[in-house]
């Protein structure tokens, strides 16, 4: 008896999570359908780029500010009109249909993106190259010594056709 109930509890449980899905996947749903068009994780389109968003920013004023930008805005918030005089002066349309819950799960699914597109960007990133205006380092120096070796013997070869053809003017003088 005490199997079956303990196999009824697990179910119930396992089944609540797997109808819920994690918060990341919840809030990839929104902002796909309400920020994407605007917004981007590491880029700046129409609006600012939301990656680090929750380290900027404490997650109650990102809640009001996607609720309604423009009431912060005119309630004089400081970052408010700092972030729409950046922008153009572009309003951010009022979302007072999201909930705190819905605008964390944005957070998240901004949080596990932004991590994930690091470690997944098949490219070095820009302050991991060495500058291109570095001297040549010591190690590249054969090829120096190579280009100088080839450069010699072709000014020698150019002097020893110039002195066959001088020694050939001579003889028919």
């Amino acid at each position: 008896m005490k199997a079956k109930i303990f196999l009824l509890i697990l179910l119930l449980a396992t089944t609540g999570a797997a109808i819920a899905g994690p918060p990341a996947e919840e809030g990839k749903a929104i902002f796909s359908s309400r920020c994407a068009a605007c917004h981007n994780i590491n880029k700046a389109l129409t609006g600012p780029a939301l990656a680090g968003v929750e380290q900027r920013r404490s997650i109650d004023w990102i809640v009001k500010f996607v609720q309604s930008s423009q009431t912060l805005v005119k309630g004089g918030d400081k970052t408010a009109q700092e972030l729409f005089e950046k922008h153009n002066k572009i309003v951010m349309p009022d979302h007072p249909d999201l909930s705190a819950d819905n605008i964390k799960n944005i957070v998240e699914y901004i949080k596990a993106e932004s991590v994930s597109s690091e470690s997944k960007a098949p490219f070095v990133k820009p302050g991991m190259l060495r500058p291109n205006y570095l001297p040549t380092p010591i190690g590249h120096t054969f090829f120096i010594g190579f280009l100088a070796v080839v450069l010699l013997l072709v000014a020698v070869l150019l002097f020893a056709v110039q002195l066959k053809q001088y020694d050939r003017q001579l003889e028919e003088a």
